[in-house]
């Protein structure tokens, strides 16, 4: 089997534009798993579900992005969410899954927040996630009651 390329973590800003992208590509995913999820939603109902999914970027601890070969596969960030650190936006390109990309990635988020004084990581995943709840329960990861602003989004998962 041959050698996998080594993973190179970097932090950036969270409008760095390789960040943008990794993101754009994670949600262009994400509307495809649960596009049949909103069919039936009212306008008002949708319109909160997708502000509770916005963020703001003042919000933003640290951002960062896994790299092989210098390309960008892979995006995680740490946000500070009303008094909770959370773990957001981890995503790993298809075809460098399976390596641990997203795995270096939460721990890059992880030590950051201990060093910033957090006692707990919080993280929200839904429904037609199965793959993340996986890793996350691997990691150590337990279900909590869905939080602010996450409960106005059925698919969330405690």
């Amino acid at each position: 089997m041959p050698e996998l390329n080594p993973v190179v973590i970097e932090r950036v800003a969270w409008d760095d534009e390789r960040a943008v992208r990794l993101r754009a590509a994670m949600d262009e995913e994400m509307d495809a798993r649960y596009a049949s999820a909103w069919e039936d939603w009212d306008p008002a109902a949708a319109e909160r579900a997708l502000t509770a999914f916005a963020v703001d970027p003042a919000d933003i601890s640290a951002t960062f992005l896994a790299l092989v070969d210098g390309e960008p596969v892979g995006h995680a960030a740490l946000r500070r969410l009303r008094g909770e650190w959370e773990l957001k936006r981890v995503v790993t390109l298809p075809n460098h899954r399976g390596r641990g990309v997203s795995k270096r990635l939460i721990a890059a988020v992880e030590d950051t927040a201990r060093a910033e004084g957090a006692s707990r990581l919080i993280l929200q995943t839904g429904d037609r996630q199965p793959e993340a709840v996986r890793l996350y329960e691997w990691l150590g990861y337990e279900p909590i009651p869905i939080y602010s602003p996450y409960e106005v989004i059925p698919m969330s998962l405690r």
